[in-house]
């Protein structure tokens, strides 16, 4: 198994993102033959409910996740809730799920969206460059 830490997470939903506000976060690759991957998310208990009602109807969440550094593409996972811990003033959400292989690559999607805002010619070329250290996030799963 190897792990790594958790720098943001967000929910698929409708073909929105809604982010998970952070406390602290890991995620485990643990190698095994069905690739599942475990997240643990240290957040706000304002987040129980949405999670509660998830694990009770035993709901496949889409998330993304950006792993290690803040500047990394985020990864796609399939995932349903397995446990929620809550602690004094937060809650610690486990999912466990396999890994979302995209068609697309980051830049392509980026692009992509640059082009839908209409963005061309040299703008385009220097909003892709600075948009793509900044790593913004968006729905990245086909």
């Amino acid at each position: 198994m190897k792990t790594f830490k958790l720098i943001t997470l967000q929910i698929v939903e409708d073909e929105q993102l809604v982010d998970v506000e952070l406390i602290d976060g890991l995620i485990i690759n643990k190698e095994d033959d069905q690739g599942r991957w475990l997240i643990e998310a240290y957040t706000d208990k304002g987040n129980c409910d949405y999670f509660q009602k998830a694990m009770k109807e035993n709901h496949l969440l889409t998330v993304q996740a950006v792993i290690t550094k803040k500047e990394n593409t985020p990864a796609a996972f399939k995932t349903q809730v397995r446990s929620i811990n809550p602690f004094d003033k937060h809650v610690s959400i486990l999912l466990e799920g396999p890994l979302v292989r995209s068609r697309n690559n980051y830049a392509q999607l980026l692009l992509k969206e640059l082009i839908q805002k209409g963005v061309s010619g040299e703008d385009l070329i220097v909003q892709f460059n600075e948009l793509m250290k900044q790593k913004p996030s968006f729905k990245a799963i086909n």
